[in-house]
């Protein structure tokens, strides 16, 4: 394939380097060879000339430099011939290996291996002696060897290539890996950041919407108790998530909420809903289970505090039951509401709570539900149910 692109400058070079050291060659009257059909010594200086010529596309079109250059190598050895075109060929054999498609890197070495054995076979049966014998060796030399030397430096470089991919994937798929942890671990601080927070504001929320709108000094009081305590507790919670954040600080920071403080968020929980009319219990049912790992447990607790702060913002006046149980290898987590309307005040929903706790259940591989069911006395209620395994192996 012909190129029209501009020679490289190492070319240029080569081609220069040649026709200089060719023609001085001539001008001191070096030949390679005497008593040729063309005995004038500046006949010589044609292939001499195509050569060096050819030099300038051995880049951009090594198959056909190499063509020519076969022609015009064959017309020197019609003349007293020139040092530097031989020299110049065998470049351009090294060069159609190196730059030549695939195809010709893989014919060009048996072509030349060939056309060594039949020169070297053809001389030794025509005139038996160790002149045929060098020739043979010189052709190699000339069109095998450079050959060869191509192939070398081309799957040197190909491998060079092939290594310089890989490098590069590794660091693409290294940088998609990266960037995959980073959205997890942003959605996992999301996550914290909503179940930890949000129940503190819409008991604050509520209660201040409250005390706005009741004129009665002991119920004002009462609700900016609650705020206060809600502001204090959702601080702190705050200042341990900070604390996680941090790469290194002076204190440790507090270890993640379990089960085990599941009576205090019930606890907490019915404090702040007294005024909307519910009564929030624990019933728990995994009497003489062993513990449970941690993943499982942060997750069911953070299940329990948004499923109180939902009821929080819009259950109707009733009873708000908090069930746990183990059975086998599955952790059940319950919380149960009344529906319908109540009065005073509600705290707007976003719908994020419920998101967050699907993820973190599909993270363990447990299922979740969400929605109204008949209660035991014929009343629809919301209820929450998750179903978590328990199992290490399983997470």
């Amino acid at each position: 394939m012909f190129s029209l692109a501009r020679p490289h400058r190492d070319d240029v070079l080569l081609s220069a380097a040649g026709l200089a050291g060719g023609v001085i060659l001539w001008l001191v009257g070096i030949h390679i060879q005497n008593g040729r059909l063309f005995d004038a010594p500046w006949v010589s200086l044609l292939p001499l000339v195509v050569m060096s010529a050819l030099e300038l596309l051995r880049r951009g079109a090594p198959r056909t430099a190499l063509a020519v250059g076969t022609v015009a190598l064959v017309a020197d050895q019609f003349t007293v011939g020139n040092l530097a075109t031989l020299l110049m060929f065998t470049d351009l054999v090294y060069a159609a290996v190196l730059y030549g498609p695939p195809g010709a890197a893989r014919r060009v070495p048996v072509i030349t291996l060939l056309v060594t054995v039949a020169t070297t076979v053809g001389f030794v049966a025509w005139k038996p002696s160790a002149d045929a014998v060098l020739i043979g060796i010189v052709v190699g030399m000339v069109s095998f060897v450079p050959a060869l030397t191509g192939v070398s430096v081309r799957n040197h470089r190909d491998a060079a290539e092939a290594a310089r991919l890989r490098a590069d994937q590794t660091a693409l798929l290294a940088e998609m890996d990266r960037v995959q942890a980073v959205t997890a671990e942003r959605s996992r601080m999301a996550r914290e950041l909503h179940d930890m927070v949000a129940n503190h504001l819409s008991a604050i929320a509520i209660h201040s919407t409250a005390a706005l709108s009741i004129d009665d000094p002991d119920t004002s009081r009462e609700a900016l108790g609650v705020i206060r305590r809600n502001s204090v507790d959702g601080l702190a919670e705050m200042r341990r998530l900070i604390g996680l954040l941090r790469e290194s600080g002076g204190n440790t920071p507090s270890a993640a909420p379990t089960l085990a403080s599941l009576d205090a968020l019930v606890g907490q929980a019915d404090a702040n809903s007294v005024s909307s009319g519910l009564t929030v219990t624990l019933d728990d049912g995994r009497a003489g289970t062993g513990p449970l790992p941690a993943p499982v447990e942060l997750a069911a607790y953070r299940i329990v505090q948004e499923s109180l702060t939902n009821a929080l913002k819009h259950a109707a006046p009733g009873p708000v039951t908090v069930r746990l149980g183990r059975s086998g290898d599955l952790l059940t987590v319950e919380v149960s509401s009344m529906i319908g309307d109540r009065p005073g005040p509600r705290a707007p929903g976003s719908g994020a709570g419920l998101v967050g706790m699907r993820e973190r259940v599909a993270l363990l591989g447990g299922t979740i539900g969400a929605g109204p069911v008949p209660g035991d006395d014929g009343a629809k209620i919301w209820l929450v149910r998750a179903e978590l395994p328990v199992e290490e192996g399983t997470l």
